[in-house]
């Protein structure tokens, strides 16, 4: 079960997030004055687009790549480093816009969420055509448009780093589309949910990250095994909390609705081990997950048996062990001391975070 405490931030992410989000704001500032003076309607995307990256979001992803490019020896104000943060930001935008258009999610961060604030928009003007398409077109234009600007931001990077920045934005995809099949058939096994938790979000919030900061210090190769060591495990970590708060956590806290996630039928860990452990009777409570319409009472059953399979219990378990090891692998890494203290620092951030 999720902390009634919320989680502290560490100061190896707030000492990241300002140089980068003051970064966001100067890109995304000046973009919308350069199309509104060419058209006032293109206000609207933009606008929506800069509150999304700018007021929300844990920098996560920026904090990684900060953290080992300053390992390898950069300079942390190098205006290079802000930049990839900054694109970091932008993609992962890109990747929460279209995540919400698939899953059809109705809140993000406790607003609602681009699709559907258009949706809304085109409704309440009543527009020619259908609102939710309209809503759900906008809001992928406007992901693709945070996409774009992100490699901008990277366009400029060593070939390495770029190289990694492609092949991460190929796994991003590659685990969606996994996500998205395992939540259509309903069919979860441990071993296929595990490879959606490593491509869709462990190595594209952790590994990944930190692999560009080295690289960008010219350090890939030396320390890229090392980093491996501690982004891996750290990175399934990472998914299997996002999980739990998925199932259990709390709405004010994580800004989606109570079991959103049963609700898509998310094909995780947790699900899969419960529906090995499961009775016949919890089988049938656990069949309904994947139903739009259940119920909070429903949620609350599937709740007990994530309980009751001790479901819950064993990745609570392995978030515990995951991120020991990613501590561990730390010990031999050849990076600087106030490095080793933020990765560290962040790993625990990880492993507990409430949101």
């Amino acid at each position: 079960m999720t902390p009634n405490a919320p989680v502290a931030i560490p100061a190896a992410l707030t000492a990241v997030a300002a140089p980068v989000e003051a970064r966001l704001r100067s890109l995304l500032e000046s973009e919308q004055a350069r199309w509104i003076a060419i058209d006032a309607d293109l206000e609207a995307p933009l606008e929506v687009l800069t509150r999304f990256v700018v007021d929300g979001g844990k920098r996560l992803r920026p904090a990684f790549c900060h953290w080992a490019f300053v390992g390898a020896g950069g300079d942390p104000d190098d205006s290079a480093i802000i930049d990839t943060g900054a694109a970091f930001e932008l993609l992962h935008a890109f990747a929460l816009v279209h995540d919400d258009v698939m899953d059809g999610s109705s809140t993000r961060r406790g607003e609602p969420t681009v699709h559907m604030s258009f949706e809304s928009t085109h409704r309440s003007h009543d527009w020619n055509g259908e609102s939710r398409r309209f809503g759900e077109g906008v809001a992928i234009l406007v992901g693709d448009l945070a996409e774009v600007y992100a490699d901008r931001l990277m366009s400029a990077t060593p070939p390495d780093a770029f190289a990694i920045w492609n092949e991460l934005k190929i796994e991003l995809n590659i685990g969606q589309f996994l996500d998205v099949l395992g939540a259509a058939r309903g069919d979860v096994d441990l071993e296929t949910a595990r490879r959606i938790v490593r491509y869709k979000s462990g190595k594209y919030t952790i590994e990944r990250p930190l692999h560009v900061g080295a690289a960008l210090a010219g350090q890939l190769a030396v320390l890229e095994t090392t980093l491996s060591r501690y982004g891996e495990p750290l990175g399934e970590a990472f998914q299997l909390r996002d999980d739990i708060l998925g199932t259990f956590g709390e709405s004010e806290r994580t800004g989606k609705p109570v079991g959103d996630d049963l609700r898509e039928g998310k094909p995780t860990p947790m699900l899969a081990i419960a529906i090995d452990r499961a009775t016949p009777s919890q089988r049938q409570i656990l069949d309904r997950v994947g139903s739009i319409d259940l119920s909070l009472e429903e949620i609350r059953d599937v709740q007990s048996v994530f309980t009751e399979t001790d479901a819950l219990f064993e990745i609570e378990a392995s978030i515990s062990l995951l991120t020991k090891q990613a501590m561990a692998a730390l010990d031999d890494a050849a990076i600087t001391s106030e490095a080793f203290d933020a990765l560290r620092d962040l790993a625990v951030y990880v492993g507990a975070r409430d949101f």
